[in-house]
């Protein structure tokens, strides 16, 4: 049975404009996470690094402002659709789920019936931006379905469901790099995996917000796999992490003046890692929101990069 009020989640940040949306409408823009933007970020990001590495030898032109503003329509689009698919599989997991208890779909107040139409109302705005594009492009976007798909089901066959994460929501970067570039190099690769390393240390932090109920529900994460010793794995996925963008960087012959900015990019991943205090889910939460710091560095990097 259907429930008719809304319910606000444990991580949303405190009175967002979701909260004084019509009441009607709050179930479905807390089953995007419009009340949680910092997913939006994470998606948009890798996307908008993606197009600034394809113009590090030719530079910005008016079209690259257009497909920025497409990657960051879609990223929306299809973030709220990930995340809305994601809580259609996993409604049973999360009801019993502390944190995750009054989403939408766990707590009754939107029925599965109008979560499948959600669905495939964002999925459609993601098309058209798809269809915007460049022809390889949009086969490169395509591309990424068989991973969103399998995505929710991760959790219940491996320990490293961060990984098919990040292989997932870092899509954006060839999609973006071959709209700009129309090729795959080793550039974009290397960035790829730099971008893949960044999620798989980061949602590690992340999931260490729900350890202890994902073991009684039997959830898999790298959380749960690394324990202790998470924060020795996430400093390793942040050293390869930087390691790979910085490869990236030496591949376009970037100039040394981009060393400042990455440098502070750097700086500021690493702290990450003396700042989580795994015992304590409201500081990883919080380490985990300063990703969008994180990448906005790395793009400003990219950016310098462009005009130098």
């Amino acid at each position: 049975m259907q429930l008719n009020f809304d319910r606000r989640v444990a991580d949303s940040i405190p009175q967002t404009w979701v909260d004084r949306a019509p009441t009607a409408l709050r179930p479905y823009l807390r089953l995007a996470r419009y009340d949680r933007p910092i997913g939006f970020w994470l998606l948009a990001l890798p996307c908008w690094m993606g197009l600034l590495l394809a113009r590090a030898n030719t530079g910005l032109g008016w079209i690259d402002l257009y497909y920025a503003a497409l990657f960051a329509i879609g990223a929306i689009a299809m973030r709220g659709a990930g995340c809305t698919y994601n809580d259609i599989i996993d409604r049973d997991l999360d009801a019993q789920v502390a944190r995750t208890a009054d989403r939408p779909l766990a707590a009754g107040t939107v029925s599965l019936k109008q979560a499948w139409a959600f669905l495939g109302a964002q999925s459609l705005v993601g098309l058209i931006v798809l269809v915007q594009l460049p022809l390889i492009a949009i086969f490169t976007g395509l591309g990424s379905l068989v991973l969103v798909a399998a995505y929710p089901f991760m959790k219940r066959i491996t320990w490293w469901p961060q990984a098919w994460l990040g292989l997932t929501f870092n899509w954006g970067v060839p999609v973006a790099y071959v709209t700009a570039s129309g090729q795959f190099d080793f550039a974009v690769l290397a960035l790829y995996a730099s971008c893949i390393f960044w999620t798989l240390g980061y949602d590690t932090i992340y999931a260490h917000q729900d350890s202890e109920d994902d073991a009684l529900v039997g959830v898999r994460s790298t959380a749960r796999l690394f324990g202790q010793h998470s924060p020795i794995w996430v400093g390793a996925f942040y050293g390869l992490t930087a390691g790979l963008a910085g490869v990236a960087l030496y591949l376009v012959n970037a100039s040394p003046f981009a060393a400042l900015p990455f440098a502070l990019y750097s700086a500021h991943l690493f702290n990450q890692i003396r700042l989580t205090d795994i015992e304590d889910g409201a500081a990883c939460l919080k380490v985990f929101k300063s990703n969008r710091e994180t990448g906005l560095l790395l793009s400003a990097t990219f950016a310098l990069v462009t005009i130098l």
